[in-house]
């Protein structure tokens, strides 16, 4: 009899995974080993039911990652220095752990030495793209199945096929599909499927339970948040601890629109509290801290870098060039955020910093300066504007 091919599943135990576990066992008779990747968001007691679950399908195995760090150390932290907001509203929260889940799962594919890999992707979104691109650049030789695509399923005859098996697990379908981690959370439900419904209240994980106005103060150390109101902690558990102060306000609410890497428009709403205030608080203390060069050079790299993450391009050396710049930029990006939490929204108040470049005894902005006279600044006005002044000239007229 012949041994059974070992292979990995991305495995996140909702419906479509569900599906490829048994079928990759029973049907195809594979040596299944499943794998989640937990980047933020998993309580112990969801992943002990995704375990069970798991071995209910009949894997051979069942292993969670605890990969919050690796996330933010590989990822986050560059979307804070970059202040990423994709088309000006989106943190990347998805996009960005789908890489780090990726790269996750197929590390441990090669150190269990599987032949095969699959995940649960249909052919209509990023994921597949995402996931794919990882696992043919980091292990070619480990062969990609993906039953949900290859066999174009329906939901309901998944849920078919699983009862046929003897799973009867509740599969009735949430009213919004919700993707909850480090980064912020994602909800996807009808009205995101058309161009003009907005997401209802109750739509949201987190609800409004404050009223009353709070102050809190941000710590940045080379523009990485190390401490929450005087607390120091790990950027990553700051990071939790700030989106639990605000999602209590119920900030971080919206809608993006964007293309998607197969070439479609998308839409979807999310949550991300701690996302959109880190770095908004972050490009604060940036625009006291750095030149205007190096604000205006960082600002389109850092486009690039959330357009080639969102797009699965992590692992071309680019990446790791911008990153460098990123970090590099970073030497004086140190101080305080001072905010205020609001139902709803926030507002920021201030920093405070050592490398503040607005300091008073260089002259302060629409008042009188200490650090040039008024024939120097005449003559800087006038040298500055002879590039217009020939123009104009010449083109007179003509």
């Amino acid at each position: 009899m012949n041994t059974p091919k070992k292979l990995v599943l991305a495995y996140s135990g909702g419906l479509d995974t569900s599906y490829c576990a048994i079928h990759l066992t029973k049907d195809q008779h594979f040596e299944v080993h499943a794998v989640s990747v937990n980047t933020g968001g998993f309580t112990q007691k969801e992943i002990k039911t995704i375990e069970e679950n798991a071995y209910k399908m009949g894997v051979s195995t069942y292993k969670n990652i605890n990969a919050v760090n690796t996330f933010y150390e590989k990822v986050v932290k560059y979307l804070v220095f970059g202040n990423v907001l994709k088309n000006n509203t989106y943190p990347l929260s998805v996009s960005a752990e789908r890489i780090v889940q990726a790269i996750e799962i197929i590390e441990y594919a090669k150190s269990i030495d599987a032949t095969h890999i699959a995940h649960g992707s249909t052919g209509a979104g990023n994921d597949q793209v995402r996931f794919d691109m990882i696992f043919q650049t980091l292990a070619p030789e480990i062969k990609i199945i993906t039953p949900i695509r290859d066999q174009k399923l329906t939901r309901e005859e998944e849920i078919n096929y699983l009862k046929a098996n003897g799973v009867d697990l509740s599969w009735e379908k949430a009213k919004y599909s919700i993707n909850k981690g480090l980064w912020g959370t994602s909800v996807g439900g009808e009205e995101t499927l058309t161009s003009h419904k907005s997401l209802p209240e109750e739509a949201y994980p987190s609800q409004l339970e404050k009223q009353k106005e709070e102050k809190v103060q941000l710590t940045f150390l080379k523009g990485e948040l190390v401490a929450v109101n005087g607390e120091q902690n790990a950027p990553e558990i700051n990071i939790e601890i700030l989106n639990s102060l605000a999602s209590a306000f119920a900030i971080g609410r919206d809608i993006h629109v964007g293309d998607t890497i197969v070439g479609i428009k998308g839409r979807v709403g999310f949550e991300a509290a701690a996302a959109i205030i880190c770095i908004k608080a972050h490009h604060l203390l940036e625009k006291h801290t750095l030149t205007k060069w190096q604000l205006q050079h960082k600002e389109y790299l850092s486009n690039f870098y959330g357009m080639h993450l969102h797009e699965g391009q992590y692992l071309d050396p680019v990446m790791r060039d911008i990153e460098s710049y990123l970090e590099s930029s970073q030497a004086k990006v140190s101080g305080d955020v001072f905010i205020t939490l609001k139902p709803y929204h926030f507002t920021l108040d201030g920093i405070q910093s050592a490398h503040d470049l607005m300091n008073a005894k260089f002259g302060s902005y629409g008042e009188m300066n200490s650090g040039w006279t008024a024939d120097e600044a005449k003559g800087f006005i006038k040298i500055l504007g002879n590039q217009n002044k020939i123009y104009q000239q010449v083109n007179s007229g003509i």
